[in-house]
This record gives C-alpha cells, structure tokens and sequence, in this order.
C-alpha cells in the first residue's frame, strides 16, 4: 500500500470525475465532503485524508477519512499552528516522510492521529487566497512523490468550488477569513510619498474558478489559444501606444511584458494542465499557484517583481477567458479610490482611470517594482509590505493613506480623521508657501547662496526641475533606465534617453552616476550574481562595472555622444580606493580618445568626479582630490558603513543618527579639505531632504545639496530664514560631544532662531 509511486496520467483525469460525480450528487456540502474524503484516500493510496476549513479566523477540521469522527467540528488550528497551519500561513505544500519529527508538528489527540507518520498538505485557494488545508497521512514512512503533490493541488482547486458554493450555503462563514470591522493601523513600506483618503477598491482581478474539471479536452485548448493571442494583440497595441507617448520607462516596462506574454514555457505549463483534465482556467490558475510558490522562494527582489508581472499577465488572460475579455471595469470606479492589492503588475495600474485612483496600497511591493516606478511618474501615493492588508481591508473601506511615513488607516476613527484633515490642511498650507518661493533663490539672511538639487532617475522626474525652482540635478540614477528593460540597452539606446534627459533639463547642471547594480538592484540579463552574506558591501557599483569594462565602456560611450556640445559631468559610485578611481577615469579616457578618432561631435566639457560613500576614501582625500573635478558625498551609504549599520533593518532605524558628532565631523573633514584643494563638493542622500539635517549640513560648509522633489520647498524656506554665521558659530563647540546626537541641540538652536525647519 504505502510502497506507491506517482499518479499515472490517465489517474488524475479519471479522480477528478469521480471526484465532480459526488459534488454533484445527492446530499448535503457536509455529506457529500465526506463522501470527497472518502474518495481521495483510496485514490491517493492515503490511510487519512482530512479537510480543514478557515471558520471564524481558526482551522476547523469538516471532513476525515481515518481519523475519529468525533474529532470533525471540534479540532481547531490557529493558522501557522502546527504543520496543517503552516501550510495555510505560507500557502505553500508540505510533503514529509516523517512529520512527527518536524518542529512544527502538532498533535491533536482527540483525532488519534498520533499513529501517523507521515503526512503530505497542500492549501486550498479561492480567489487567490487560502481558505483551507487537503491533507493526506500514512502509517509508515511514504515519501509522496512531485506528481502526487501536484494531484492534490488539482483536487484542492476542484474543493474550492464547493467551498464557495453549497457550504457557504449551509454554514455561512467556513471557508472565508474575514475582517473584524474595527479601526486599524498597518505599518508598511513608503514607496511613494503622498497623503490621501478613499474608498477601498480591491483589485481582484483573479476570477474566481467555478469549474475546473473539463467536460472535452480539445475545447479548453482552443479555448486557452485563442484567449491567448487575444492577449498578445492587447499586450502588443499598449506597446504601441506607449511609443507614442513622451517618456520611456512605460515603454520599457510594457517591452518587458511582452516577453512574458510570447514565453513558450509558461504556455507549454497551461496546455499540460489542460492535458490532465483541467478547464482553461483552471490551467492558468493551476500555473499561477506554481508561480506564487517560486516568487516565495525567490530572495533576488528583482527576480521576484519580475514573476509579479506574469502574474498580471495570468490575471489577464484569465478575464479573456471570460466575459471582462480583459479589461478592468472604470463604471463603478469611484472618484476617491484607494486600490488595494498583493500586488500588481504596472499594466494593471495603467487599467485604471488614474485619475480616480488616489493611492495604491499592497501587501508586497518594493521601491523597485514596476508598478511603484509607473506609480511614482503618476504621482500616485504607494505603500508597500503591507503585512496580512487583505485580510484586514474590505470592499468599501474608508482608508487613510500616509505615503510619506508608510503608515495606512483602515476605517480610521474620529481621531485619525481628524489628524488627516489636519495635515491635510499643513500640507496644502505648506505647498502653497514653497510654491511662492519656487522662483527665489535659496540665499541665507546673511546671503550665502545654496545650490538646492533634485535626485532624479527617471524621465518623469525632469518636469520636478520646474515645479520645484530646483538649480539641477545633482545625482541621476542611471541605474533605473537599466532595471526598467527587458534586454540590456544598447549604446543608441542609452544615447537617446541620456540626450532627452540632457534636453529637459534645458542647460540646467545634471551629475551622471554610473550604473549602480548589484546588492539590491539586480539585472538577472546582465550576469549570474551568486549569494551574497552582507550584497550592500559586496559585488555591486564600480566593482561590478570594473569587473565588466566593457559594460561601463558602453554607458560612457552613450553619455559622450548624447552630450554633443553640452557640458557633461559623471561621476562613479562607491568608490573605495584610489586606484578603482584611476581605473574608472581610464576607461573613460579611452573612450574620449576614440570619440576623438571617430571624429564624433563630443561634449563641450567634461567634468569627472566621484561618490564618496565608503569611509575609506575619505583617508586618501590628499592623492584623490588632485584626480578630480568634483566630489559628491553620498550620505546614506557613508553612514551605513561609518556605523556598520544596515539602513535597511528596523531594528537599528534609530540607534545611529546623521546628526552624530561622529557623523557631522567626517562630513566636516571631507568638506574642509576638498574647500581646501579648490574642489566643489556636494552631499546627496536622506540626510539632504530633511530641514533640520540640511541646517546641519550647510553649517559644516556644504553649499550645494540634493535631494527628491518634495523636500526642495521645505529646505528652501529654512535657507531663506537662517543665519548661517549665527549656525556656524553654535556648532563649533559640538563637534567633540560625547552626546549621542546633536539633533535636540540644533532643533533648540532653530526654535530659538526662527529657522523654519
């Protein structure tokens, strides 16, 4: 019994029958699950087979073959209690030859499954979303094949359909997790700042299946081939209106897509799931559920956005499958939208009527992903690593979104509504003032002037420059127009979009930084990256660059050729040591020595400099200031190294602070030698957006800082109101303080001063 191999292929076609023959017999949902478990177990060669059901927020065991009876109705699991809430908690299936040994084995004795060792689990999905456990047991050792787990998913998929139909009937509430109706607070990730009210529209583009064993085969095939080239000619026109438009991230992005829609694997995955039985959607369901599982055990954050764009592209072919034929609905759009999701492809977002949609809410998502990238260009309010959001939200809700702090209210009480309008009303109050000095220039009460720049690394970040009054750009992310892309661009490519980038900014000074990938930023067609123990000090930046000059050479060549008679200036990222400088600069040379040899029209002038993010640069300042023209302190990585420190970690979010004594004197150091050697300096980074920490800053004698768009009219305004001998002289005595922080001194000092911080 317990010595049996995989299911053959005519096995699950014939199962999956009988298993629709007794759904659709007499009896009631209770009768008829345990006629179901009765089925599978002697199929699947299993001495238990066991249905658990989410009721009222818990695990319910309904049905059992094998265990006691008296058990049903009373055995109850928290998810993530024990193997069978383990599976629900990460919706991923368990196979173990021995489950008594597991850590998270958790015996029921009521059930008498103690006899039991081994045990295989997969979750049951409706609408995306977990709404129960099929488990199977066995006596001795079994270890259950790939073909079996993969039989049992088919059969949770065809469970679910009674799960939302006859049982909801009869016992409202199993099967469903459901919110509880009160005020929530949910911390998550800001990836994009912005502050908004609205409704709750869940974006549920996953339909739910109602039928999943196929009545003939060679229909659901056609059926899937012709959904699917109705799928490409959708994907394929959005393309093309994308050409159309100005700006290029949506076209790279919609290019990236369309390789997943023409992917030969994913389609060969969808014909074999027809092939075993299953309906058209039911295929592409089956396929989707494959995928979640692989975005789960996928670490390379950029790997995973990519599986979330075939997962818009799944969701999208399974309404063509149906009678949305593919679009999503605007009727009942409201005027005040707040979309919530798991996540999203950035087509998906482009189906909506943005200009309704008031922010963007999801459970995963990264400040990489595309959506956040199409987002951000729409400027759309996003958070993102929303933790258990569409368990908590409901269609309707009354949400309050705080983009620029990460935080989301969900049916906010008088309170937060209350603080929203509130700062609702500072914040226009506030917009309206920067507005006013866009055209002023950013000169202290005792008139030194300060260049106040714009970080930028998208197309759609140019029109910022006169929004905000902004004198430049100060750092431009190449990086971003490479992530954006299917396919490595090449050098026309590159030339093209650094040109229009040069043209918008209308003469205005824009600092180049080279690709900085690596560490988080990943470009899977570039290169095999290995694990990395600590990827923020490993393979990335110039090292990656160096390591491939060829690469670089190809970024270099496009920046000369796009200047064209304009000035240019470039700098390298993380620079360590000197030498990777004189390396860098010298592929650089090269390349002006051949645009020379080409008779190629080339920039009018040429400034070269570096980042300064890794403290031991700043000790080899005396043999790297004579080599360049320019130095730009990136704070963010330079405090993150000087405290060994990972910025990203929550836990060490305030233990380190930028207004440290030891921060402010290697900032100080670096200023006042680079003064010193007649070389401009400038610092990009947090640390620049952040009133009181940009007063830090030009006290040390930094004159040019840069910073995202929305941090230009704040810091400006506290330019205008300071008087920097005043500053300069107060923080003279400071900088030996064994305080842990400054930043209560100085925020006393601009209390007491006017600053406006």
């Amino acid at each position: 019994m317990n010595a049996a191999g995989p299911v053959a292929p005519s096995g699950p076609r014939i199962l999956l029958r009988r298993l629709r023959q007794v759904m659709a017999g007499p009896g009631t949902a209770q009768e008829r699950m345990d006629q179901l478990v009765v089925t599978i177990a002697a199929n699947m060669v299993a001495e238990v087979c066991s249905i658990y059901l989410l009721r009222d927020g818990a695990l319910e065991l309904f049905a059992t073959e094998g265990l006691k009876r008296s058990a049903i109705h009373e055995t109850t699991l928290r998810v993530g209690e024990g193997l069978v809430g383990q599976i629900a908690q990460l919706a991923r299936p368990v196979a173990l030859s021995e489950a008594r040994s597991h850590p998270n084995f958790a015996a029921r004795p009521e059930t008498g499954e103690e006899d039991y060792h081994s045990l295989m689990g997969v979750p049951v999905l409706r609408g995306g979303r977990v709404v129960g456990v099929l488990v199977l047991q066995n006596r001795t050792n079994r270890s259950y094949s790939n073909d079996e787990v993969e039989v049992m998913q088919t059969i949770a998929m065809v469970l679910a359909e009674m799960v939302g139909g006859a049982l909801q009937e009869e016992i409202p509430g199993a099967g469903v997790l459901g919110a509880d109706g009160l005020p929530r607070r949910i911390a998550g990730l800001a990836l994009n700042e912005g502050l908004a009210r609205g409704v709750a529209v869940l974006h549920e583009p996953r339909i739910v299946v109602e039928q999943h064993v196929a009545d003939d085969i060679d229909v659901e095939a056609a059926r899937l081939n012709t959904a699917v080239a109705e799928l490409r000619i959708q994907v394929d026109g959005m393309l093309q209106a994308a050409i159309a438009e100005p700006g290029g991230e949506s076209r790279d992005i919609l290019e990236t897509y369309r390789m997943f829609a023409h992917d030969k694997g994913w389609m060969a995955r969808m014909h074999e799931a027809v092939q075993s039985g299953l309906t058209a959607e039911a295929a592409v369901e089956r396929v989707q559920v494959e995928n979640r599982a692989r975005m789960s055990e996928i670490g390379d954050a950029y790997l995973r956005e990519r599986l979330h764009d075939l997962e818009d592209l799944s969701n999208r072919l399974m309404r063509h499958l149906t009678v949305s034929g593919g679009q999503m609905a605007d009727d009942d759009l409201p005027d005040q939208a707040v979309v919530v999701a798991w996540n999203m492809g950035p087509a998906e977002l482009l189906d909506y009527d943005v200009g309704r949609v008031k922010a963007l809410v999801l459970e995963e998502g990264s400040p990489t992903s595309h959506v956040a990238i199409v987002a951000r260009a729409l400027q759309i309010p996003v958070i993102g690593r929303l933790d258990q959001l569409l368990d908590i939200v409901e269609s309707g809700d009354d949400l309050v979104v705080d983009g620029d702090n990460g935080q989301l209210f969900v049916r906010p009480g008088t309170d937060a509504l209350e603080a929203f309008g509130a700062n609702l009303e500072l914040r226009q109050a506030k917009a309206a003032q920067y507005a006013a000095l866009r055209d002023q220039p950013a000169v202290s009460k005792d008139g030194t002037r300060i260049q106040l720049n714009l970080n930028a690394g998208l197309l759609a970040d140019l029109p910022h420059l006169d929004e905000t009054g902004a004198d430049g750009i100060g750092l431009y992310r190449t990086e971003l127009h490479f992530m954006v892309r299917a396919t490595l661009p090449t050098v026309s490519v590159q030339t093209e979009f650094y040109s229009r980038v040069l043209d918008q900014a209308r003469g205005r000074p824009v600092l180049f930084r080279t690709l900085d990938v690596g560490g988080d930023k990943m470009l899977p067609y570039l290169t095999r990256y290995d694990d990395e123990q600590n990827p923020a000090m490993g393979w990335r930046a110039i090292r990656l660059s160096l390591d491939r000059p060829v690469l670089l050479r190809m970024q270099i060549r496009a920046l000369l050729k796009a200047a064209a008679d304009r000035p240019l200036a470039i700098m390298f990222p993380m620079i360590a040591e000197v030498s990777e400088f004189r390396a860098a600069r010298g592929l650089l040379e090269r390349e002006v020595e051949r645009q020379h040899r080409m008779g190629e029209v080339g920039p009018s002038s040429l400034q070269v400099g570096t980042m300064l993010e890794v403290p031991s640069l700043a000790w080899q300042l005396g043999a790297l200031l004579p080599m360049v023209d320019f130095v730009s302190i990136g704070s963010n990585d330079l405090m993150q190294f000087l405290f060994a420190s990972d910025r990203g970690n929550p836990r060490l979010a305030n233990r380190y602070d930028e207004l440290s004594p030891a921060a402010l004197s290697i900032v100080r150091d670096i200023v006042r030698r680079c003064s010193a050697a007649g070389v401009p300096v400038s610092l990009c980074g947090e640390a620049a957006g952040r009133p009181i920490d940009a007063m830090a800053l030009i006290g040390l004698g930094l004159r040019s800082i840069s910073m995202r768009a929305a941090s230009i009219g704040a810091v400006k305004m506290m330019v205008r109101s300071l008087d920097l001998a005043a500053l300069q002289a107060f923080m003279e005595d400071f900088y030996d303080s064994p305080e842990h922080s400054l930043r209560e001194a100085l925020t006393k000092f601009a209390e007491d001063h006017g600053v406006a911080i």
